[in-house]
C-alpha cells in the first residue's frame, strides 16, 4: 500500500530559543530570559551566598516569628515566584497588544 508524502511546508519554521528572529520573538524570549534570571537569582543566589560568605550567616534572625532562612524558603520563594509569574504575564500580554496594534494599523 502506497501512502501519500506529506507536503513539505514552505515557510521556515524553526525556532531556536538562543537566537531567536528579530521582532515579537526576540523581545518575548528576552522576556522570558529576565524572568529565568531573576527567579534563579533569588533561588539559589541568596542561599548560596549564606552558604560560602562566613559573616553572612544570620543565626537568631527571624521574621514574623520564624528563622530567616525557614521564612525564606518556606515563605518568601513562593511569593517570589508568584510575583514573578504575575509579571511576566502582564509583560507578554503588553508585547502581544503593542504588536498586534503594530499589525492592525498596517493593515
Amino acid at each position: 500500500m502506497h501512502r501519500p508524502e506529506p507536503e513539505q511546508p514552505t515557510d521556515d519554521l524553526r525556532v531556536n530559543f538562543l537566537r531567536p528572529r528579530r521582532g515579537f520573538m526576540r523581545r518575548e524570549v528576552t522576556i522570558i530570559w529576565v524572568t529565568l534570571t531573576a527567579w534563579a537569582s533569588l533561588t539559589f543566589g541568596f542561599p548560596l551566598y549564606l552558604a560560602f560568605c562566613p559573616q553572612a550567616q544570620l543565626p537568631g534572625r527571624t521574621i514574623f516569628g520564624m528563622p530567616l532562612h525557614y521564612w525564606f524558603s518556606g515563605q518568601f520563594l513562593i511569593f517570589w515566584f508568584i510575583l514573578i509569574c504575575c509579571i511576566f504575564n502582564l509583560l507578554i500580554d503588553w508585547l502581544t497588544e503593542s504588536y498586534r496594534r503594530r499589525r492592525q494599523e498596517g493593515v
